[in-house]
């Protein structure tokens, strides 16, 4: 007993030490304090060296690319021998007709989508969780969530066949005596489209965060509000909506780093010259300028300028997040 109890006290004496220790290196300067943080986590940060590496590769260096959005760029001439024109390519941009329609749209899109996504998702949810046995509610989420895994290619390919004039859609609406309609040809439904068909491939996926947050709800809360007399609305409305309030807050605040995203494989697959008016966003605007027309100036001009909106926009959310669901993005 006596040499357990002294093997104890040597334990507890040798933590003490080391807690004392680590309290100076934190204390003193911070020259000491890496060195500590290096010698004890060394393995942790040479498992980062490959993402390191990865990432000044593919993020950093391509970065100087961004100096042709300042130069009469030439395939021919290249980065040293183009001519710098300054912010001509700028001032070229913000007086194109087409472009005032293409950031619309782009925003148009884009906060439609993220609306109507976090509506869908949230309803989603608190359907889902109403229901009560097991195996129907892993069925329908199975269900819900596979769409979320195809790709916009496999997506576009089905929904150009679809809503086409003679599509299973059309066919449908003109049993009830409705003309048929160029779902993605026409500049009235090509916006509402793409947003419809963005939600059904997504809402699912988004939903699982809800769900998550629903089931950190007391249980406690329904019966009490049950013998006060409270039915499932009053419930869902008091309870679990409040309950989930600080994580539908939290994404919304996430989501505005999206509102210059609106989506690029999907309007690139399913758009066409006829649309646009409506359809066209940043992304394929770029697209086209720079890969198709081969005006790399131009186009870098445009993605840095949507790459510094973004940046703001995300500094934005940073700030909301913190300040109504007191999260940190960063």
């Amino acid at each position: 007993m006596r040499r357990e109890q002294s093997l104890r006290r040597e334990q507890s004496l040798r933590g003490e030490q080391s807690l004392r220790r680590e309290r100076r290196i934190f204390k003193g300067d911070g020259l000491l304090k890496t060195k500590w943080n290096l010698a004890r986590n060394w393995s942790l940060y040479v498992m980062l060296i490959p993402s390191v590496i990865i990432l000044i590769i593919f993020s950093y260096i391509p970065m100087g690319g961004i100096t042709l959005a300042f130069q009469n760029y030439r395939l021919g001439n290249g980065f040293f021998e183009s001519d710098w024109v300054g912010l001509k390519w700028f001032r070229d941009l913000f007086t194109m007709p087409d472009f005032r329609y293409i950031l619309r749209n782009t925003v148009v899109i884009a906060c439609a989508k993220i609306v109507a996504n976090l509506l869908a998702a949230v309803t989603f949810a608190l359907l889902l969780n109403e229901l009560k046995q097991v195996l129907i509610k892993r069925t329908v989420q199975t269900i819900v969530y596979l769409p979320n895994f195809l790709s916009w290619v496999i997506i576009g390919g089905v929904f150009i066949e679809l809503l086409s004039i003679g599509g299973v859609v059309n066919q449908f609406t003109g049993l009830f005596g409705i003309k048929p309609i160029l779902f993605l040809g026409s500049n009235d439904w090509f916006q509402t489209t793409m947003v419809v068909i963005d939600v059904w491939k997504s809402f699912g996926w988004g939903a699982i965060i809800y769900l998550a947050a629903l089931t950190n709800i007391n249980q406690e809360l329904y019966e009490a509000a049950a013998i006060d007399g409270a039915n499932r609305l009053r419930q869902t409305w008091h309870i679990t909506l409040t309950g989930i309030r600080p994580t539908i807050v939290l994404m919304s605040a996430l989501s505005l780093g999206n509102v210059l995203n609106a989506g690029f494989e999907q309007i690139l697959i399913m758009y066409s010259p006829i649309v646009y008016r409506t359809g066209d966003i940043i992304d394929t605007f770029v697209y086209r300028q720079g890969l198709l027309d081969l005006q790399f100036s131009l186009a870098t001009a445009v993605g840095l300028f949507k790459s510094v909106i973004g940046f703001g926009l995300i500094m934005l959310s940073n700030y909301l997040a913190k300040r109504f669901a007191d999260y940190r993005i960063f």
